[in-house]
């Protein structure tokens, strides 16, 4: 096995995320019952895919979890929820990517994918980048792992992936990736070396 691209998920992985804390104050709902309606959500999944304006989805995400918030404040603390790139991510990537073709794959929109052009370097160390809202592909469909494979040009045998979603990591080893379940970039860095990825 040669591993020819490292590719990330983001949230989770290399980007630190808030927002459960705020989601269950609005709810009566458990955080295992947010994430498994809001991984499920035709709301989420309409918005992440490119469709919709904000204040479309956010009318349609209050209503389909009966959070007890407005609009307005919604998508001031959901547009927040990207706290920063985790301690190390940065150094992780200029690392990896000065022999290797470093790519990530992520479920996420345009109210997030601006704050990391605008308010980090992250998008800068990837050579090739795929987000859902522009791709129109969602994790865990296997489109969005057919969309990059072909894309990057490589097998997927060729390909490691991380992601901190156990859903993503199975529908990833189903389309032939090398799939690494990654919470943080201490645990990316372990999965990379094992691979003898970094020098």
């Amino acid at each position: 096995m040669k591993i020819e691209v490292i590719l990330f998920d983001l949230g989770g992985v290399l980007v630190e995320l808030t927002g459960v804390p705020t989601m269950l104050s609005w709810s009566r709902l458990t955080e295992a019952e947010v994430w498994q309606r809001w991984l499920h959500s035709p709301a989420v999944r309409r918005f992440e895919s490119g469709n919709g304006s904000a204040e479309e989805f956010a009318r349609e995400i209050i209503d389909e979890l009966t959070l007890n918030t407005t609009t307005d404040e919604f998508l001031t603390q959901f547009t927040a929820w990207p706290r920063g790139v985790f301690s190390g991510g940065i150094e992780l990537l200029q690392e990896l990517g000065r022999n290797h073709q470093v790519a990530c794959l992520s479920n996420t929109n345009h109210l997030h994918w601006d704050r990391f052009e605008q308010e980090t370097e992250l998008l800068d160390h990837f050579h090739a980048a795929f987000a859902s809202h522009q791709t129109g592909h969602l994790k865990p469909d296997a489109s969005s792992f057919e969309h990059a494979i072909d894309a990057l040009g490589v097998v997927a045998e060729n390909i490691l992936f991380m992601d901190d979603n156990q859903i993503n990591i199975d529908a990833a080893q189903a389309a032939g990736l090398v799939a690494k379940l990654t919470r943080g970039v201490d645990q990316a860095t372990e999965h990379v070396r094992s691979y003898r990825l970094l020098d």
